[in-house]
């Protein structure tokens, strides 16, 4: 973790700096930050090998996220949340820890937008059900009703009665369920989401490998690390 006195050094909210002998950059982590910590040889290996995306658009690998997600749930709801990502390797581009953090918050902000989704589709089921249930009811109650005049001082006029007024309960089953059950582990995924998404994110660099092992996360940046010119393929693009 890095030294908070690197907060003067700062810049565009990232900052590189040593510590106990590796190199860090990123994102200054609060005080009292609750840390997620992730180690990885490659950062590629945090996404998903399949999704043909720019690497800033990628989703996560389904295991990295249920990782994260899974350690930031067991975490206090009112604590401030830090991704540290351990890195089997030397520090690469110079701004590989901010495309790191952005592609992440993107990666949480659309879980978060496709969980509200959800949710007001969720609604929107839950109020037609709602609409349905109460014509089922009240369907059910008067002609229970109506069959039990016609069937007036008779056991089996109230059994029908009661059968459909049962019944017409059963039909609420659905909406009772959707708004008050339903509808709130879909909103703490929602508000989860956004704390991962506005977390701030910073590696640390183990040096476990060779000086240019970085290149295998940048496949299109050019052997000597030079900045692909207008009409080439970003650093960040995928490989042809």
């Amino acid at each position: 973790m890095a030294d908070p006195s690197d907060a003067a050094r700062t810049h565009d909210m990232t900052s590189t700096s040593v510590t106990n002998g590796r190199a860090s950059a990123g994102d200054q982590l609060p005080s009292k930050c609750a840390v997620i910590e992730v180690h990885v040889a490659e950062l590629k290996q945090l996404f998903n090998a399949i999704d043909p995306s720019p690497f800033r658009d990628k989703d996560l690998d389904p295991k990295a996220e249920e990782f994260i997600v899974g350690w930031a749930k067991d975490l206090p709801s009112d604590v401030p949340i830090g991704l540290v990502v351990d890195l089997d390797r030397p520090a690469g581009l110079p701004d590989e820890a901010a495309v790191l953090r952005e592609a992440i918050h993107e990666f949480f902000n659309q879980r978060a937008l496709a969980y509200r989704r959800r949710l007001r589709e969720l609604f929107r089921v839950g109020r037609t059900s709602l609409v349905i249930g109460l014509v089922a009811l009240a369907v059910a109650i008067a002609l229970g009703d109506f069959l039990a005049g016609l069937m007036k001082g008779t056991r089996f006029g109230e059994i029908v009665r009661e059968s459909l007024t049962i019944g017409g309960w059963v039909s609420m089953w659905r909406p009772l369920e959707v708004f008050l059950y339903d509808w709130w582990p879909i909103r703490n995924e929602v508000k989860l989401s956004e704390r991962l998404a506005a977390m701030p994110v910073r590696i640390r660099y183990l040096n476990a490998t060779t000086p240019d092992a970085w290149r295998g996360d940048w496949p299109a940046v050019s052997p000597r690390g030079e900045r692909p010119t207008e009409g080439q393929p970003g650093p960040l693009s995928r490989a042809s």
